[in-house]
Order: structure tokens, then C-alpha cells, then sequence
């Protein structure tokens, strides 16, 4: 690749950048930017002193030299964080950086579900700006249902995501910079002008902004330096420029509001220089602009006398099936300590099983006895669940061999491990859900859904079909439980029916309760990382006493309406409490008050628990 020498190249490469870095001194401790990438050589000389570590819970990796999707991090990375001296010099050295490695080695790519864990994992760290060097083409700009639900967390909870325009050199979109809170980036050359492989269209014409992206210094995974172009290194330069603003906002903190990361969003795109060229097609590919550094620090200066201004008032969407990197070239894809408690799970979904190789898959086959279907003894069958329970409740131990999984829907989305003093009784207690999952939908005692409480591990694991899970570590039994609706429904549909506030029939109450039921899992349904998703599975876990506390409502005729969470102002010392807000409505009366309930869960345990009674009051919307 031949030498490269140009200490400090990517600080010159815009103007007046150089004097944000030296009016920061290379940006504020207290500003925090994940990188959702390959994973990161943290041995590598240009990191020695920056405060980098990589996101609790996170997928472990290897950087070793000649991991492509380690080339990619590192270098990411590097144009960030390398430390002054060194032969990459950072453009926001002084910030904290939480790495978060999502892209597989074999495929070079992530699952979009792996993306939008991702997110979660850096909105749980706290996090000011995201850089996600990747992204996925898409036809329509849509994301499913995980990644849009993720990328609106980032807005709510005031975290700048900025992400990679793409590399397809077309008027297309990739996701999630289409998402229209994202910072979209695109790539221009040493002369300004849009670098051919770097995508425009309408979905980046309000949020995209281009920066430069051709033979961008970075640091090589093992040792060494080298250059690479694309809109994937177009990306942390802008959110380098991101960083170092939001520290100087905090440091001056003269404004009416203190400025928050989406309000540098703005700024950026406010300050940026807009196209003069007369060609028509030029200025599409520019975006909304160019990144100008002092036009940003004057429009930030003026949004610090005055308020923020706003943002633009584009909408926008973003995803797709699977993600990958924004490209190591012009034409191919592109390529300090943790608080306590964030690596903890409470989820909600389906329990099932995998084999992981052929090998093991055969091995269960081979040990286990034939069976005798209508008088003929046929091979036994790993995969058909009642032949793999009843062989489990004559071989208990069996179940280690297996990968537990966690579904929602049909997506595995976690591998469970028991493990500790109790694990064999969490292996028992997985056997006997899952002889309940496969009961007669109409049983009294089948179970619809479970609850697993867990802690990630930073582990992961492959399954047959060539997905990689992260591991979820089960420490005992407690708090696993299996959702029996029909009794559920039954039992607490009869206790509300036998109050005196009760009105409504039997079948009515119970399909208020059902449709509860259903409503938490399949229109909230969420990772059940972030402390708010916590308590709202935890809320539906204790639907039973839920129907006891919602006998007026659900007695009424009332249906659920929404679900809210917010953080509680009345907690106990060191907890986590959220409060759950549940308002029904009359369906034959939108007139009719609403009734709202409010209980309160505090998630800085494993096993979440309630505090306090449950409140309620009337509501005119």
C-alpha cells in the first residue's frame, strides 16, 4: 500500500477545523460517540490514551490483521479517535467512544435486527452521537418494524445517528441514513466536488450533507496506516465536526436551552455551504450542502443566543433485510467504566431450539428411541418437538446440548445459557416450557409466551441456519415464566367480573384482556434491553394483576388505547423506576373520559419489581 505520512492529514482537510479541534482541545470528555462498525483494534499505537472501550454487552470480536470488517472499524475508528502525535490524528480525540462491532466476519454484512440492537446497546450507554459507517440499499427507503423503531429511539432520546449515504454511485437510498432524524453523508472529492460511487436522491435532499471521502487517512488493524475512500469515511469526519461542536456548546453553555445533539443536526445542516454550480445534476449529488465548519460555529453561535431553531421539516424513513459497510473503495460495499445494570435483558417472545452443526443434530437422532405412529415404528425425528420433550424428560442432562433460543415471531434473537449453581434448573425449567408451547392451542395449560430475565455476555452464537445470536446468560430460574392465557385470561376475567364496578359480560372482559395482551407484545414488542422496554414486559408479565387493577376499565367495556413510559420522579435511591402508563378508551363513546392508569417498575434488578399502588384518574383526551 506504501507509506503514508501526513501526521494530522484529516484535521486539514476542511477549513477551520483544525481551529474547532484547537478551541475544544479535540472535544469534551463529557461528550460520548458509539461507532457501530467492524470490530477495532484497540492495541493499535494511534489509540493509546483515548478513553475507548467497547459497549457492555456488545458481540466480542477479533481485530486481528486481515479481518476485512476489522480494516473497516479500525480505520473508522481511527479517523475519530486517534490520538494527537500519532500517525492518524483524530478529529475528536478528547471524547469518550464506545465501540459496538456488529459486522460478521464470514458475511461481511449484519442482520438489520443486529443493527437495531446495536442502537438499543448505545442509547443504553448513554451516548450523544452514533457513527454508523454502513447501510443497506433499499427500493423504498422503508426500514422494518426493528430498525424504524430503533432509529426513532435515537430522535426521543436526543442521540444524533449519522450513517453513510451509500455507495451504489445512483439516485437510491440506503438505511437507515434515509430515516429522516438521521444525518445522511455523502462523499466529495479534494476539489469539492461529489465523488461518483456517493448516492443522492430526494430522501437525503433535506438531511444529507456531504463531506470529504477520497483517500481518508486511517489506522490498519495489526499496525500501520493507510487511505481509503467512501462514503463510510466520509461519515466519521462529519460526525468528528459533530462531536467537536456539541463540547463547545457544553463548555460555553450560554444559550436560552442547552443545546442537545439533534440541534448540532441542524447546525450542520444550517451552516453548510450550498451548491453553486449551475448544473442541476451537480447540486442533487451535493445533497443538502457541503460541510462548512465556520458556517456550522456561526449558525451555532447564533442558535446559543436565540434558542435552536429547528430542524429542516423533511420526513424521512429508513431499512431493510440486512445491512453492510459502506465500502473500503469507490465500487464495493461499503466496506472508563460502565454503569451497572446495562447489560441486563428482560424479554418477551417464543422459546425454541437449534442444533448448531449436522453433527449435533445427528447425534440427537442417533440417541434417541424410534416411535410408533398408528402401529408403524418410524426414525425419530429431532425436530418435532413432542418427540424431543418426551426424550428430554427421560434424559434431563440432554438439554445442555442444545441452543435454547428466544424468538419473537419467527427471528431468533437471542441464544439462552443457563449457567451457575442453578442452571440445571434452568435447563429443567426450559424443557418444561417448552412442553407447554407445544400443547393444544386450547389447553388450559398452554403457553403462548415466555419471559426470560438475563444479562448479555458479549458472546454469540452461530446457529444452523448461519445466523449469529448474542448469548443471554440465565443466572436462575427466577422470573422465567410462561404466559398461559387461556388461564390467565379465564381466572382474572372472572375475579373482574365479580366486582361490584363490573358491568360488561364474561366474553367482553376477556377479550379487553386478551387484546391487552396481545397489544405489548406484538405492537410494543421491543429487545427488552433499554431500562423503558424492561418495565413495559414486565407490565405485561403481570398482566394478572394488571386485570385486577383495570376492573373499572375492562368491567366498562373500555379497550386499551396506549401504552407510555417515562422515568420516574419518585424512586427509591439507586433504582431504575419507570413509570407505565396505560390509557383506555370507550370504543362506543370517544367522548367518554379516558381512564389512565399509572404503576411504577423499577428495572435495576434481574427481576424487575412494582412499587408502590397502582394510581388512576380520568382524562378529557
Amino acid at each position: 500500500m506504501g507509506a503514508v505520512v501526513a501526521t494530522g492529514a484529516n484535521l486539514d482537510l476542511l477549513p477551520g477545523l483544525r481551529a474547532l479541534y484547537e478551541a475544544t482541545a479535540g472535544g469534551s470528555p463529557n461528550v460520548t460517540v458509539a461507532v457501530i462498525d467492524g470490530p477495532v483494534d484497540f492495541a493499535h499505537e494511534v489509540f493509546a490514551g483515548a478513553d475507548l472501550r467497547t459497549a457492555l454487552g456488545a458481540t466480542a470480536m477479533s481485530a486481528a490483521a486481515g479481518n476485512k470488517m476489522a480494516e473497516h472499524g479500525t480505520h473508522v475508528a481511527s479517523i475519530l479517535f486517534g490520538q494527537p502525535g500519532t500517525e492518524v490524528e483524530g478529529i475528536c480525540p478528547g471524547v469518550r467512544g464506545v465501540i459496538i462491532p456488529v459486522y460478521d466476519s464470514l458475511t461481511g454484512s449484519a442482520p438489520q435486527l443486529e443493527v437495531a440492537r446495536a442502537i438499543e446497546l448505545a442509547i443504553d450507554e448513554g451516548v450523544d452521537i452514533i457513527n454508523f459507517s454502513g447501510g443497506q440499499y433499499s427500493d423504498t427507503g422503508q426500514s422494518d418494524q426493528w430498525l424504524s423503531e430503533a432509529v426513532a429511539r435515537c430522535a426521543e432520546a436526543g442521540v444524533l445517528l449519522i450513517a453513510a449515504a451509500g455507495n451504489d454511485g445512483c439516485e437510491c437510498l440506503h438505511v437507515p441514513a434515509a430515516s429522516g432524524t438521521a444525518l445522511a453523508v455523502g462523499a466529495i472529492d479534494a476539489a469539492g466536488a461529489p465523488m461518483d460511487f456517493s448516492n443522492w436522491g430526494h430522501g437525503y435532499a433535506c438531511n444529507g450533507i456531504t463531506a470529504p471521502g477520497a483517500d481518508i487517512l486511517g489506522a490498519l488493524p495489526g499496525g500501520g496506516v493507510t487511505r481509503l475512500s467512501g462514503t463510510s469515511f466520509a461519515t466519521p469526519m462529519v460526525s468528528g465536526v459533530a462531536a467537536l461542536l456539541l463540547s463547545l456548546a457544553r463548555a460555553a453553555n450560554l444559550g436560552v436551552a442547552p443545546l442537545s445533539s439533534l440541534d448540532i443536526r441542524d447546525i450542520l445542516l444550517q451552516g453548510s455551504a450550498p451548491c453553486v454550480s449551475t448544473d442541476l445534476n451537480v447540486c442533487q449529488r451535493l445533497l443538502s450542502g457541503t460541510i462548512d465548519v465556520e458556517g456550522a460555529v456561526a449558525a451555532m453561535s447564533d442558535a446559543m443566543v436565540v434558542g435552536p431553531a429547528g430542524g429542516c421539516g423533511c420526513g424521512g424513513t429508513g431499512s431493510v433485510p440486512a445491512t453492510e459497510p459502506s465500502g473500503t473503495s469507490a465500487v464495493s460495499p461499503s466496506m472508563a467504566d460502565a454503569p451497572e445494570g446495562q447489560n441486563m435483558v428482560y424479554a418477551l417472545g417464543n422459546l425454541s431450539y437449534d442444533f448448531g452443526t449436522e453433527a449435533r443434530r445427528d447425534s440427537f437422532k442417533q440417541l434417541m428411541p424410534p416411535v410408533e405412529i398408528d402401529g408403524n415404528v418410524v426414525p425419530p425425528n429431532p425436530y418435532d418437538a413432542r418427540q424431543l420433550v418426551s426424550y428430554l424428560g427421560q434424559n434431563g442432562s440432554e438439554a445442555r446440548a442444545l441452543t435454547w433460543t428466544l424468538n419473537i415471531e419467527l427471528t431468533p434473537v437471542y441464544a439462552l445459557e443457563p449457567t451457575g449453581a442453578f442452571g440445571a434448573d434452568s435447563y429443567g425449567r426450559l424443557v418444561e416450557i417448552l412442553a407447554a408451547e407445544i400443547l393444544a392451542e386450547g389447553d388450559e395449560d398452554h403457553i403462548q409466551r415466555v419471559s426470560i430475565p438475563g444479562r448479555l455476555t458479549g458472546n454469540t452464537v452461530r446457529l444452523f441456519s448461519g445466523q449469529v445470536v448474542p448469548v443471554l446468560q440465565l443466572e436462575n430460574p427466577r422470573g422465567m415464566y410462561g404466559w398461559k392465557h387461556n388461564m390467565l385470561v379465564a381466572q382474572a376475567a372472572h375475579a373482574v367480573s365479580g366486582r361490584a364496578t363490573a358491568s360488561a359480560d364474561l366474553k367482553t372482559v376477556q377479550e379487553n384482556l386478551r387484546g391487552f395482551l396481545d397489544r405489548v407484545y406484538y405492537d410494543l414488542r421491543n429487545l427488552g434491553v433499554l431500562s423503558s422496554d424492561r418495565a413495559v414486559n414486565f407490565a405485561a408479565t403481570n398482566a394478572f394483576q394488571a386485570a385486577m387493577v383495570f376492573s373499572e376499565a375492562l368491567g366498562g367495556g373500555m379497550q386499551l388505547e396506549t401504552i407510555e413510559t417515562e422515568m420516574s420522579p419518585f424512586a427509591r435511591a439507586d433504582s431504575d423506576a419507570w413509570d407505565v402508563k396505560m390509557k383506555f378508551f370507550d370504543p362506543e363513546n370517544t367522548r367518554r373520559a379516558r381512564r389512565v392508569y399509572r404503576f411504577t417498575i423499577d428495572v435495576s434488578e434481574l427481576m424487575p419489581v412494582t412499587l408502590g399502588e397502582v394510581r388512576s384518574w380520568t382524562t378529557a383526551v
